[in-house]
Parts: C-alpha cells; structure tokens; sequence
C-alpha cells in the first residue's frame, strides 16, 4: 500500500485508459490541498497521461475527507462517498466508451446564386467590435423517441440548410477583414456528418463531466480568419437520437440573428422555404463601417478558470423572486433575469470580502438587444450586430450596508432601466457610435485598469427561441451553448419550461471554491 493510503481503499474500474485507481488518501499534516474541479482534473489528468497508482500524488477531484486509521465516519457518511465515488467511475466508463467519429464533411451551397449586386456585403462598425476569430457555437439536443431515420434526416437538412442560405446568403459567404466585408461567393456552409458511440441520456445525466465531450458535438472552425460562416455537425447517437451543433461567426450575427437564422432553417425544413420569412441585411446602411477606438486590455496574470452550470428552476426562481419582491418598493415585479444576476451578484461581493477583508466596489455589465429600442426606424429583423451593453455598479464606501439582494436586484434593474431610456433617445448612428463607444471605454478602463475593483459579465439568451427549433421531428429535448471560460463571465439560457434559468458561471479556481458554497447559491439551485 502506498504511504498516505489509509486502510480503507476503493478502487475504480480501469476504463479510461488505465489512468488511476481511486484511493482514500489520509490527510496527514503537511499535505497540500489539490482543489481539482472534476472536468478541469479529468482534462489534465488525461494530458499529463498518469499511470495507475500515480494519481494520488494529483489528487482526486471530489473534497472529501481522506480517511486513515485513526479517523472514522459514521456509517451512513460512508455510504453516502462510496455511492459518489462509484458514480464518478460509472459516469467516466461511459465518457471513455463514446467516441465521436467524423463520417462525412462537405459545403453546403445556396440552392440559388446570389445576385452580383449583393456579391459585397459590409458589415456596419457595430460589428467591428466582435473579433473576427469569434464564434457562436450551439448545440441542439433530440432523443430517439421521435422516431425516423437519420440518414434521411441528415439529407433533409442539407436540402433544407441549401435553401436558408438563399435567403441569409451573406452566411455561405467568406469574410475578408481587409475590405471589412462578406465576400457573398457562395463558397457555403460547412456541414459534418458524425457517429457517436454512445447513448444520449449518458451524455445528458453525465453533468459537469461531460463538458468536454458536450463540446465536440460542436463544429470547431479549423481556418476562423478565413473560413465559412456557418458550420453545422450533425450527430448521430447509437440510440437514434441526434445532436446538431451549429457555430455562426460573431462578425456576422449576433445572438439575435443566429437563432433567427437556425429557427428560419427549421422552418424551411418542416414546412417549406416559402414560409420562412426574410431577413433584413441593412444594418451597414443605418451604421456604416467607420474608424473605431482600439483597446488594449490589461490581462495581468493568467489563472485557471473553472466553469460550471448552476440551475435555477422554475420553483426556485418563485421563491427568488418572491423574496426579492418583499423589499422592493412599489409594485413592481423583478424579471428572473434581474434576480438571478442580482443573486450571483450578490454572492460575488460576498466571495471578494471573504477574499480581500473588505468589501469592494464592482462593476457589472448585461448584453441589451437594441432591436425596438432605438428612435431610429430600423427594422426589427435586422440580421448583424445590434446590441448595447446595459451597466449596473456597487460602490462599496457608500453602500456597505446594502448588501440584501433587493439591493442588488435594484442595482440591476436601474442598470438595465436606464439603457433602454438611453436607448431611446438614440436617432442617428452618431448617436450611437457615442453610446457605444463611451460604454466600451468605461467597460475596458473597469474591466482591465483598475485594481481595486471587480468586474463581471453577464449575457443572457432568455427568451431566445430556442426550444423552438423544429426540423420536422419536435423540439429539442435540450439545448446548450458552448461557452468557452472567460475571467468572470456569466452566461444565461431558459430552462427547457422557460421558467428557470441555467447560469453558466467562469471564476477563477479560487473564487469558485467560494461562490458554489455560498449560502445563497446553495439554497436556490438545491445543493443544500
């Protein structure tokens, strides 16, 4: 037995390319803590390729109490890490035997050619501000129960994608950064055909340790300078079920733009192209292509970031919003984006005070889609980048005894109050570029400039139609964006009723040790 090892011993099935036996190590003194999240411990044990009975010296990804013979736990608390413990090895057995296997990879051309006139497409300065190496990637979930063949299913899509990109023809195009345009040359989508060795619930009851396989579901863009706009995977379960990960060049879309696209190409695939109503690509007529501030950001010292899905559900969110509601003055009623980013905010400030002794000032921003929202008439359809970050703030010297989250809920809700008053006003592009450019610079000088304070990003898809992406076989039974992690970024999605909120959370290793055992965030995504 090696030394550290206590006298009781659990070894787990050697599946995943015999990496490691799970050990109870003792905790004697001196040993360093190994605070390893699972999927972020499962990825570098994976990359270090440790042998059996070498992971000890690593740890082990779940904080237990490490036993020997001269601590014991009740036997009940004993079951409780061995059925944990068995449940992780089951859950890797299953990672380790689904594999996703490449079968085909094509372009996907519109089904007619785009007119000559429309071959140079400018993107307007609002896009300007997306690098264009960005990606959206999404990944639609659809279990075996809806019947039908795959194959089948698999040319009704590219028929379908065929005809979409007709009417969004800027996206089967290329975008050269020089000219800042889409060539729209018809070079096409990219679509990919693959086979996964595996069943969908696995995937789906797997949890955090899935990540990484959820995202090779994902098209990965091998050229992001220059390649397509869209990418699309379509994935085949051994079950029947499907996945289908779509990824649409930031430049091009927003979030706004990539799920009317995506829903535009559902619906030419279950009813027909003719229903499928047309977009509008005037954006770069109301904001043309101008010179924009360059920033520079301060990254300073690069951490590891941990990132990890906490679910808020629709009873959760009723409670949530009730409490918030009983201290806030007047009638109204916060939305759940308001009193989750409050909550999250809440347990943020919490965590730097635990860090740093005292509270400290933070600054928040949450995406804002300007669609409807401006004095200028541009059409609700509009396909591009339109948004305008909302910004919400907490001065510590001043509010040190506003800590509720009513208080927080308020800070939000003011935020987000004032860029659509702001927004409002808005009547011409120097109007906006003004707006914009004055929140972009406030953003970076908060963000990576100063020290003594906090910054969060917050993006919300609520409301987003995704749920309602039907090819013909009903919705999907999930939904999930891949986020890649970012220096606290917070991501938001509706739960598949549309009364929750799923909040994808990136935080430093330290500060997430913090944050997921925060009373609060406990209590309301039932981890008590």
């Amino acid at each position: 037995m090696p030394e550290g090892v206590g006298e009781i011993e659990f070894q787990a099935t050697d599946t995943l390319g015999k990496l490691w036996n799970f050990r109870l190590l003792s905790c004697r003194s001196g040993e360093p803590p190994k605070p390893f999240i699972t999927g972020q411990w499962l990825s570098f044990v994976k990359g270090k390729n440790v042998k059996v009975g070498e992971v000890e010296k690593y740890g082990t990804p779940f904080f237990f109490f490490f036993l020997d013979s001269s601590f014991h736990l009740p036997p009940f608390q004993m079951a409780v890490m061995r059925k944990q413990l068995w449940k992780f090895s089951s859950d890797l057995e299953k990672s380790s035997n689904m594999n996703v296997q490449i079968l085909s990879k094509k372009l996907i051309t519109p089904s007619s050619p785009t007119p000559s006139r429309l071959r140079n497409y400018k993107v307007s300065w609002l896009s300007m501000f997306q690098s264009p190496l960005l990606y959206l990637p999404n990944i639609f979930y659809y279990p075996s129960s809806t019947g039908g063949d795959n194959i089948e299913r698999s040319k009704q899509l590219q028929k379908s994608l065929s005809e979409a990109l007709t009417i969004f023809y800027p996206f089967a195009g290329r975008y050269v950064d020089n000219n800042l345009i889409i060539d729209c040359n018809d070079e096409g989508a990219e679509y990919v055909e693959t086979q996964v060795s595996g069943f969908l619930s696995q995937l789906l009851e797997g949890g955090e340790l899935e990540t990484e396989l959820r995202n090779r579901l994902a098209p990965i863009p091998h050229r992001p300078e220059d390649g397509p706009i869209v990418l699309v995977q379509f994935n085949m379960f051994e079950c029947g079920a499907v996945a289908i990960g779509v990824c649409i060049k930031h430049r091009a879309a927003d979030a706004s733009s990539v799920f009317a696209f995506i829903n535009a190409w559902a619906t030419a695939a279950r009813l027909g192209v003719d229903e499928v109503r047309t977009p509008s690509f005037q954006l770069a007529s109301f904001f043309p292509p101008r010179d924009i501030p360059t920033f520079t950001p301060n990254f300073g010292e690069k951490k590891v970031e941990i990132q990890k899905r906490f679910v808020f559900n629709s009873a959760a969110m009723s409670k949530l919003k009730a409490v918030a509601s009983a201290n806030i003055n007047g009638s109204r009623q916060p939305t759940r984006v308001e009193v989750v980013t409050a909550l999250l905010w809440k347990a943020l400030t919490m965590v730097a005070r635990a860090k740093h002794g005292r509270l400290r000032p933070s600054f928040l921003v949450h995406s804002f889609n300007l669609r409807g929202k401006t004095a200028m008439s541009v059409p609700d359809n509009s396909c591009g980048n339109f948004t305008n970050p909302a910004i919400a703030r907490f001065t510590a010297d001043d509010d040190e005894n506003k800590v509720e989250l009513h208080h927080f809920v308020d800070r939000v809700h003011d935020g987000i109050r004032k860029r659509v008053t702001d927004s409002a006003k808005i009547s011409s592009d120097d109007d906006l570029f003004s707006s914009v450019v004055n929140t972009k610079t406030e953003m970076m000088i908060e963000a990576f400039h100063r020290s003594d304070a906090d910054f969060y990003m917050f993006n919300s898809w609520c409301r987003m139609p995704v749920y309602e992406v039907d090819f013909g076989w009903g919705n999907p039974g999930w939904f999930s964006a891949v986020v890649v992690p970012g220096h606290n970024m917070f991501h938001f999605m509706d739960t598949k009723d549309g009364d929750g909120i799923e909040a994808w959370v990136s935080l430093e290793e330290d500060d997430m040790l913090l944050f997921q055992e925060n009373p609060d965030i406990k209590a309301f995504t039932g981890q008590e």
